[in-house]
């Protein structure tokens, strides 16, 4: 793949997701128009009117946690597929969601429920998820992704019976609002949830592009990278442990939003390059404008009710799925 079209390529996804940005702007129950939205972005940020308050209060920040997102999402599970040289390597197969939904499960149910309370129990939880993989993964078995990924779906099934059994007998109105949240959504989230997000993503970014090189040498596999000098099973732990604070961050703020990092890296690919440059930033391109348009259609495809987000990306990654399997003959 020649540079020209690498810039050409990112040159347009950049565009892309501005243009995303732009008219998501627009979209939603309250009518914008291009030169009321223009007006708003441009004028004092003192100015009080109705448009002002969609445009600021309330669809700029869910439109950049969207992003943020599918931006941590997709970049999680392009690194994972590399490390694990496994397709289907996904930051969800580590027991996170299981683990943030005990978390806020325990707390709605035990606790009076709060923005603030339900994120950081979702957050405990899914770090308690990630210290259980790790402790049936003990010794050296947790150099093996295989075994890492098989310990994340074993703890992802206790944990998520758990959940249910503590959701059967909690009072129903609390048990929907957290099936509700499990099933992924960004309705809650306001200013603080992107000024969360933004760091978390930027430093796992920043990483593991630091790490490049070492990420480009395991595709050649463990024998050929060690002959490179590259430590697999450092790098492999620093990243899984990036990875994996990162999507705990993420489930604790949306929820469950399952199949970006396991369909956008595969897109990416194709587009922009296998190598670990091109794929994280397409990765992260990408992963953002994908979630924008999954909360458009959230937010709009039924009057007056919000579809979770995890529902559409759920059928939209079984359709790929299929479709890729179909293609390569499985």
């Amino acid at each position: 793949m020649s540079k020209r079209y690498y810039k050409l390529a990112m040159i347009g996804a950049v565009t892309a997701l501005l243009a995303s940005l732009f008219i998501s702007l627009m979209l939603g129950s309250a009518s914008i128009d291009t030169g009321q939205l223009w007006q708003v972005l441009v004028a004092d940020s003192s100015a009080a009117s109705l448009q002002h308050t969609i445009i600021w209060q309330i669809r700029m920040p869910r439109l950049l946690c969207a992003a943020l997102v599918g931006a941590g999402l997709a970049m999680c599970g392009a690194i994972l597929q590399n490390v694990s040289r496994n397709p289907l390597a996904d930051p969800y197969l580590f027991g996170l969601m299981a683990g943030a939904g005990l978390g806020a499960t325990l707390v709605s149910v035990v606790l009076p429920a709060g923005h603030i309370s339900q994120a950081l129990g979702a957050f405990v939880g899914a770090l308690f998820a990630v210290l259980l993989v790790f402790a049936a993964c003990s010794g050296k078995r947790w150099q093996k992704m295989e075994t890492t990924l098989l310990a994340g779906v074993a703890v992802s099934f206790m944990l998520s019976a758990v959940s249910s059994f503590i959701l059967y007998f909690a009072e129903p109105f609390a048990a929907n609002r957290i099936m509700f949240w499990l099933m992924g959504s960004l309705s809650r989230n306001d200013w603080f949830s992107v000024w969360l997000l933004l760091p978390a993503v930027a430093l796992v970014l920043v990483l593991a592009l630091a790490l490049r090189r070492q990420l480009d040498a395991l595709l050649l596999g463990d024998d050929s990278a060690r002959t490179l000098g590259v430590n697999t099973i450092a790098v492999r732990l620093i990243l899984l442990l990036a990875t994996a604070l990162l999507t705990a961050v993420i489930v604790s703020q949306c929820g469950g939003i399952a199949f970006v990092g396991l369909m956008i890296p595969h897109v990416v690919r194709q587009l922009f390059g296998v190598t670990a440059v091109p794929l994280l930033l397409g990765s992260v391109l990408s992963g953002a404008i994908f979630l924008i348009w999954v909360d458009n259609l959230a937010r709009t495809l039924l009057p007056q009710q919000e579809i979770p987000l995890g529902v559409i990306t759920s059928l939209l990654g079984s359709v790929f799925f299929l479709m890729l399997m179909r293609s390569r003959g499985h």
